[in-house]
């Protein structure tokens, strides 16, 4: 019903739609209902007054009625604009991985091995997100890759992947409640970490019960401050490095100091990469915001332009200014690959910089913004809990009730089921903060890198049944650089890291079990997930000529169409360069 309506709407406003592209949608139609795509329905808001307006901001796509705004097929409300789009992935991905693991990496590769680890973390990065915004441009659905994966390969993949990937996030928010609570203890050293952990859990919850739009916004002005200190953070280090402020000039002292500038040569690179994964982990969520999204269609090309070369400009320079500032054998960033992880925290490399450059009160300062951010990390690591579980619920993944929203748009059950998986926080105050910390970023580390090596393969996929189906890659609102290039890169690079890894845990001497513990411990979930799918579900490999190109596909309306021929030359590369 919904494509016939789409096919009224279309021939009322003069678009000549292909009638091969009806029947193509008409015949998947059926496939989509088969899959449980259309089972909430009934979740629909529809306007009924016939006057429509355009949000400006956001361009000629994002169409209101007068009285009820345009709601999302999936009862998720369409209110993230494409400034939150952008800022959610940037502010969700800066966190504790580039405030705290950032001294690690330098401490166990060097200043020149850390930054070539994060170098090609970031290079992997590029064509995921590219292969992301590609295929969430076309279809902004929810759950994103994990649908994905169940169109385009096999349902036990959706699955694990779908749980896999709210494993990873679920874990993350105890990840950094814990690490908000140790900053809190910067000033209350005698406060026992498991209270501010519950107040931060509370607050984080009752954020995300309020709405998307509150959450967009929030999160938007956190992620904002987060850029703001990123970017004051390079250019203070720029001038300690060049002795403008500090009073020495260390230029690249610290690069050829005793075992510098690669320590443990190609193989703590490698080993490192494991570190980076968790640091960059989150600039995919722009494929789960996109369902939520008012104009996907711009939004999300956009975000993926602009977010990668953010992150590779904030990552990869702080990495370098940490390197050239702080000498890897520092006691603080040695505590924070070995050592304490309490220290680490209270004393980071952005704090030791500033005070460095001799800035009053700098590790007051630091440590609150480091507090915001990683209270915004866990916000974001919430949002993407709760829209995973709700995809998974809706596709039968999960428990039915994880897939209804209430009038809000807020999946409650999926937010109550993942508020209880984040009070592994409490664990910190029985086992140990720094035990409790170091294993986690090693699971979601993981879980990320197998994640986004399972995306370049649906995205082969992908663009396997377009080419099957005779669909014209004109179709698609953005189209991903250097495919396939780009995907076979990224799935030999993860291949490389993960060998890596398991080579060094089990070569480190002495031996111990709980090295190659520490890096496997994400492999048993994710095989265990798609394993007991296709043993007790008996699924199938989709064949590229019967995937759903159709079910949630975002329609290029009469007013962009318009907008997008009129733009001249100069805009458009503006638009691409931006």
């Amino acid at each position: 019903m919904e494509n016939v309506l789409n096919a009224l709407l279309f021939r009322s406003l003069s678009v000549d739609i292909h009638s091969s592209d009806i029947a193509q949608m008409a015949e998947h139609d059926d496939i989509g209902k088969r899959n449980g795509y259309d089972e909430f329905d009934e979740n629909i808001e529809v306007g009924h007054n016939e006057k429509t307006e355009v949000d400006l901001e956001d361009g000629p796509a994002a169409v209101r009625t007068d009285d009820v705004e345009v709601q999302s097929v999936h009862g998720l409300k369409r209110e993230l604009k494409s400034r939150h789009l952008q800022m959610i992935a940037v502010g969700g991905t800066i966190g504790t991985g580039i405030f705290l693991s950032s001294g690690s990496s330098v401490a166990q590769a060097g200043p020149a091995g850390a930054l070539v680890a994060y170098i090609i973390v970031g290079i992997m990065v590029y064509f995921i997100v590219t292969s992301l915004g590609e295929m969430a441009a076309y279809l902004p659905v929810p759950g994103a890759f994990s649908t994905f994966g169940t169109r385009f390969v096999d349902p036990a993949l959706g699955f694990c992947l779908g749980w896999n990937y709210w494993l990873q996030w679920a874990i993350s928010i105890p990840t950094e409640v814990v690490a908000a609570g140790i900053i809190i203890q910067f000033w209350a050293p005698n406060l026992q970490s498991w209270i501010p952990a519950l107040v931060f859990i509370v607050v984080l919850v009752i954020t995300n019960l309020i709405g998307v739009q509150v959450y967009g916004e929030l999160e938007y002005w956190f992620a904002l401050i987060k850029v703001i200190t990123c970017i004051l953070f390079i250019f203070v280090g720029i001038f300690v490095d060049a002795g403008v402020a500090g009073g020495n000039k260390i230029s690249f002292t610290n690069w050829t100091i005793e075992g510098a500038p690669f320590v443990g040569g190609a193989l703590n690179v490698f080993t490192t990469c494991l570190l980076a994964f968790f640091s960059f982990g989150g600039t995919e969520m722009v494929s789960i915001t996109a369902g939520e999204s008012s104009n996907p269609r711009k939004a999300v090309p956009k975000a993926v332009n602009q977010v990668f070369w953010r992150i590779l400009l904030f990552y990869v320079l702080s990495i370098f200014i940490i390197g050239l500032c702080i000498p890897y054998d520092d006691p603080s960033l040695v505590d924070a690959a070995y050592g304490d992880l309490n220290d680490a925290v209270k004393i980071a490399p952005f704090t030791k910089v500033f005070q460095m450059a001799g800035f009053p009160g700098a590790d007051h300062a630091i440590n609150a913004i480091l507090l915001t951010s990683v209270l915004s990390a866990g916000n974001s690591c919430f949002y993407a809990c709760t829209r995973t579980l709700m995809a998974l619920g809706r596709e039968g993944k999960a428990p039915k009730i994880l897939g209804k929203c209430n009038k809000r748009g807020v999946p409650v059950w999926a937010l109550v089921v993942t508020t209880i998986f984040a009070c592994l926080a409490f664990i910190a105050d029985i086992f140990g903060s720094g035990n409790v910390f170091t294993w986690l970023i090693n699971l979601t580390g993981l879980s990320a890198l197998l994640t986004w090596m399972s995306i370049s393969v649906i995205h082969i996929r992908f663009r396997a049944a377009m080419k099957a189906q005779g669909r014209s890659l004109k179709d698609l609102p953005y189209r991903a650089p250097f495919f396939p290039y780009g995907c076979y890169i990224a799935i030999i690079l993860g291949l490389v890291v993960l060998v890596s890894d398991i080579y060094y845990a089990v070569t480190t001497t002495p031996f111990e079990a709980v090295n190659i513990i520490g890096v496997l411990i994400g492999l048993p979930f994710f095989f265990l997930f798609f394993i007991s799918w296709k043993i007790f579900k008996r699924s199938k490999f989709v064949r590229a000529s019967e995937a759903d190109l159709d079910t949630g596909r975002s329609i290029l309306i009469v007013e962009e169409a318009a907008d997008e021929v009129k733009q001249p030359w100069w805009k458009k590369i503006l638009f691409f360069l931006a």
